[in-house]
């Protein structure tokens, strides 16, 4: 009847009351604000954030990997879980809560790889207090409320509070993501009071403090040992090993993946508050599911629908919309037109830096240049163009222009030829349009060049 009792005990209370605090940070600093801030800063700095990002995360989850076993091991020891489950709540707290007051994002990375190990090392030994505070029997009810009170409590009302201000401030304002930061520190260790006060360590190894270190590493081999002995077990930590580490990646990477593939910031926010809201009930149905299927079958359906979205995620990166943009460069100075190409370029490099080599390409073709480079070394043909034209009546008005793409390929073909009126105006506009009387000024100035030329 214990297994079915519907009151939690002030243990268990306590107990699911750090998911409901601890989750604040999993979804305002892992997974939703803080990634977009420190997307915009590594962008304002030229920094692709997507890739320190993931190096920071990767580091901080290789530091609780490797000290995670021997954690466990000293943790096993009369007195040490709580010790250690204080000390990286604290360590959490504080460098969380320092990263409203850094700028730059090398100290904001610095602050959140820290604040991270500190977030998963305190729920290392959260975890391992549920054999402390329930029975085996009750331990999938109380985890599966856990988790439960963690995504509509800790996850969605700091959440939501953070998204108003948000809102109202700005999403790019920086004093409004600050704001966030601290929510989620003070949140968090408010609400880890009572597991603090609460619970304590009951199924514990005896050890004099003197030999508490050798005593660790004896009990750490011996687990070792027992492990590789055991190939149930052996398969299950790696088979965990990989799904945690595929979890762990879509929660701390999916708003840069999606910032990188334009998504808008509100609709990912927004996407991520549902699926808070969502989750409650899910986490809940799990719970009593447990009591009709087994553990492995729940499992299972989980990494399938896991498996899915991240394909279509993965995915939705190949169906991006393209686009093709076509520019004429042209100046009349030759050194000024190279250097429009090289800030083309420059233009180029910088959109890369930010959102990735494969996602744009620059090609460059001369079509043509000014013809004023080989038609100035030949002075005679400007002269008699001048001369046909006062003897046409036309009053000359010698000026550079960019066009003339006829004849600027047969000048540089060594035909000089500069550009004549025909008789158009406005070229290349709406109001663009023909002359009659302009048109036979042009006809006169070309039979007095053919006069001038054979003279």
């Amino acid at each position: 009847m214990e297994k079915y009792a519907k009151r939690f005990t002030k243990q268990e209370k306590s107990w699911i009351l750090y998911d409901w605090a601890n989750s604040v940070y999993a979804t305002n600093i892992m997974a939703a604000i803080f990634p977009i801030y420190f997307g915009a800063v590594c962008e304002s700095a030229g920094v692709d954030n997507v890739q320190v990002w993931g190096y920071g995360t990767s580091a901080a989850t290789l530091v609780v990997a490797v000290m995670g076993p021997v954690l466990g091991a000293v943790g096993d020891h009369k007195g040490m879980k709580k010790k250690l489950f204080t000390g990286f709540l604290a360590a959490g707290v504080l460098f969380t809560l320092m990263m409203a007051v850094f700028d730059q994002w090398q100290l904001l990375l610095a602050g959140y790889v820290i604040s991270y190990i500190g977030f998963a090392g305190s729920c290392l030994f959260y975890d391992s207090f549920l054999t402390d505070v329930t029975t085996e029997e009750r331990m999938d009810r109380v985890s599966s409320w856990g988790y439960a009170m963690g995504y509509i409590g800790g996850s969605t009302i700091p959440f939501v509070i953070s998204i108003a201000v948000l809102l109202i401030m700005g999403m790019d304002n920086p004093a409004a993501v600050k704001f966030s930061v601290v929510i989620t520190s003070v949140w968090w260790l408010i609400f880890s009071i009572p597991i603090l006060k609460n619970v304590n360590q009951t199924h514990y190894i005896e050890a004099p403090a003197s030999k508490l270190l050798s005593h660790t590493f004896q009990s750490l081999k011996k687990t070792l040992r027992e492990i590789f002995r055991n190939k149930t077990i052996f398969i299950f930590i790696i088979a965990y090993f990989f799904y945690i580490d595929g979890v762990g990646t879509v929660i701390h990477m999916a708003t840069s993946y999606g910032t990188n593939l334009g998504l808008d910031t509100t609709g990912m926010i927004i996407a991520l508050l549902v699926t808070q809201i969502v989750a409650m009930p899910c986490s809940i149905l799990f719970g009593r599911a447990s009591g009709k299927f087994s553990s492995i079958k729940l499992i299972l359906f989980a990494i399938a629908m896991y498996l899915v979205i991240c394909v279509l995620g993965f995915y939705m990166g190949f169906h991006v919309e393209q686009a093709e943009l076509d520019y004429i460069i042209r100046d009349h100075d030759a050194d000024k037109f190279e250097q429009k190409k090289v800030f083309m370029w420059a233009c180029v490099d910088l959109l890369k830096k930010k959102y990735g080599d494969g996602v744009l390409t620059l090609t460059v073709k001369d079509q043509y240049f000014n013809m004023r480079k080989m038609v100035e070394p030949h002075p005679q043909v400007i002269d008699k163009a001048l001369e046909a034209m006062e003897r046409a009546g036309v009053k000359p008005l010698v000026r550079p222009i960019r066009g003339g793409t006829d004849g600027a390929r047969l000048s540089f073909m060594g035909l000089p030829c500069p550009n004549l009126f025909t008789g158009g105006m406005n070229f290349h506009g709406k109001f663009e349009y023909c002359s009659l009387t302009t048109m036979r000024k042009a006809q006169q100035v070309i039979l007095n060049l053919a006069v001038l030329w054979s003279e």
